[in-house]
């Protein structure tokens, strides 16, 4: 995989270029950041504190399937009985301003992507660099899948959850601004993470550092921590849990896919 001569360019220099792609990174982040904030009062109300409504599309599309296939009613959200508070003075903006950087940070994800692939595409071989167009695009997708699907099934599910969740009617639910964005932005964020399992595979793959045959052998293992996982973040139903287990699983899938398919490629060039 290391194509590049040694001395073309010295450490010191490897860690300039490093510099500049960190620099120009931060700089794609904080226009996003700055573009966010300019329509944070449009994205809080329309975005953030939309699973909090009874109305969102998630509840709406699960109570019809309840109501169709004559399942659980408790899909159909009518009320989600907690408040939200702030309760520090420079709260709101403080919040206004770290969810806009949380922003910031999805909006440039495929540039960033792109810088470090110029930092790291001339250690490559040039039927590798020709692959850094399908890198970036789909290495984008799979993580704006991860966070859409982190907002739209599990946060619903979790928000639910949680407010209606009591150990006891005397104590009343006001939630802290800080909590609920904390929940908010470390499910997408992590989900989004999750979701490049195939490409971390791809890599490590590529490495020799797992095989088709290693995923296939610990299937069952991944399986019973994607249920783990699945049952951890989401409410103690089965058709929740099933829910979120099954992207999980199709990605494991295809992770094993694509090892199998690097595997075949190194048999290739061994034998070519």
């Amino acid at each position: 995989m290391a194509k590049k001569a040694p001395g073309e360019m010295s450490f010191l220099d490897h860690l300039e270029e490093l510099r500049w792609v960190l620099v120009r990174s931060t700089i794609a982040i904080l226009v996003g950041a700055v573009v966010a904030f300019t329509f944070s009062k449009w994205i809080f109300d329309n975005i953030v504190f939309a699973p909090k409504s009874s109305d969102f599309i998630t509840y709406k599309f699960f109570c019809d399937l309840a109501n169709k296939y004559d399942l659980d009613k408790s899909f159909c959200v009518t009320n989600i009985p907690f408040e939200i508070q702030s309760r520090t003075l420079d709260g709101q903006f403080s919040t206004d301003l770290w969810t806009s950087i949380t922003a910031g940070i999805i909006i440039a994800f495929p540039f960033i992507l792109y810088q470090f692939w110029k930092f790291i595409s001339p250690a490559l071989y040039a039927n590798e660099r020709k692959y850094a167009v399908w890198f970036i695009i789909s290495t984008s997708i799979l993580f704006f899948l991860g966070v859409l699907f982190g907002y739209y099934l599990i946060m619903p599910l979790s928000i639910n959850f949680l407010g209606n969740y009591k150990i006891s009617d005397v104590v009343k639910n006001d939630i802290d601004l800080d909590s609920y964005l904390s929940l908010i932005k470390t499910t997408v964020i992590s989900c989004g993470l999750v979701f490049e399992m195939p490409i971390l595979i791809y890599f490590l793959a590529k490495i020799g550092l797992v095989s088709a045959d290693f995923l296939r052998k610990y299937r069952r293992h991944a399986f019973v921590i994607i249920l783990i996982l699945a049952a951890v973040v989401t409410p103690p139903d089965v058709v929740s849990q099933v829910i979120v287990t099954i992207p999980l699983i199709i990605l494991y899938e295809v992770s094993i896919l694509i090892a199998a398919r690097m595997n075949r490629n190194k048999l290739e060039e061994a034998n070519g």
